[in-house]
């Protein structure tokens, strides 16, 4: 299906091989969470982003043959499907968060964002940082991330959707969230804000102290000769989209034109 995210299985072992072993490969730092932070890093001030995480250890580690995660693409024209598996991500220590030199991070941010994926594996860090955020009045984000994670881990959302101020989503995720909801009544009104792209189309933004007035963005199109990669370009729009929806549709279309979760260099200022 374009546009689509799954988690791999069994079946889908052999892809990653493949895909080494028969096609040109280009190898790009990734994980959702960390393209998001990279976004922002790109426009903010520096030394105001931090990310945590296991992409740098993975990194260590693949060099002693430890495998990455690893999600192949299939594109459709301009649409990419994801097949990820998630491997050494599932090792994040909860411990870490709370060493004095992450804690101290997580205690000076004012925006904590976090993936939807984390949900899938380790539900109980996220619910944990999602009251520690919440009691400090500080901007919790949740990204969906994928259809498939709505689909499978509703629980773990609901659990900490009352602790989330911001909730981003592409099209397929909101659509896979409301069909496994049922489009439930509102019955948690919590000043929070729900962000939904859609592609080259206007992103939408509702908040609940307006629900019925939703905001929309149009987005600029982008030629078909600037359009190399659309992979990562919502994990481009959510970490910069907290300054500026439209400064966040600006990132993401710089992403699509290069290849994976990438940015221009020389830095461009888009502000």
């Amino acid at each position: 299906m374009d546009n689509d995210a799954i988690l791999a299985d069994k079946r889908h072992e052999p892809i990653y091989e493949e895909i080494v072993r028969e096609h040109q490969v280009v190898y790009v730092p990734g994980g959702a969470a960390q393209n998001a932070a990279r976004g922002a890093a790109y426009v903010l001030p520096p030394n105001s982003v931090v990310f945590a995480g296991c992409a740098y250890w993975m990194c260590i580690r693949s060099r002693r043959g430890r495998k990455l995660e690893l999600a192949p693409f299939s594109f459709t024209g301009h649409h990419r499907s994801m097949v990820t598996t998630l491997r050494v991500a599932k090792d994040l220590d909860e411990e870490h968060l709370w060493s004095p030199a992450v804690a101290s991070l997580i205690d000076s941010a004012r925006v904590v964002y976090l993936e939807g994926y984390l949900l899938t594996h380790r539900p109980e860090i996220s619910i944990r940082l999602g009251k520690k955020v919440s009691a400090a009045n500080k901007i919790l984000v949740l990204n969906l991330s994928a259809p498939y994670i709505p689909r499978l881990y509703n629980a773990h959302i609901q659990e900490i959707a009352p602790y989330c101020d911001i909730i981003i989503s592409n099209e397929a995720e909101a659509e896979a969230w409301a069909t496994i909801n049922n489009h439930p009544d509102p019955t948690n009104y919590a000043p929070r804000i729900v962000i939904i792209t859609h592609g080259a189309k206007s992103t939408t933004a509702v908040s609940a102290q307006e629900p019925d007035v939703p905001r929309v963005y149009p987005v600029q199109p982008l030629k078909e000769e600037e359009i190399v990669d659309t992979n990562a370009a919502g994990d481009a729009f959510a970490g910069i989209w907290i300054v500026c929806i439209e400064t966040g549709h600006k990132l993401a279309a710089m992403c699509i034109g290069q290849e994976g979760p990438q940015y221009k260099w020389p830095k461009v200022n888009i502000l």
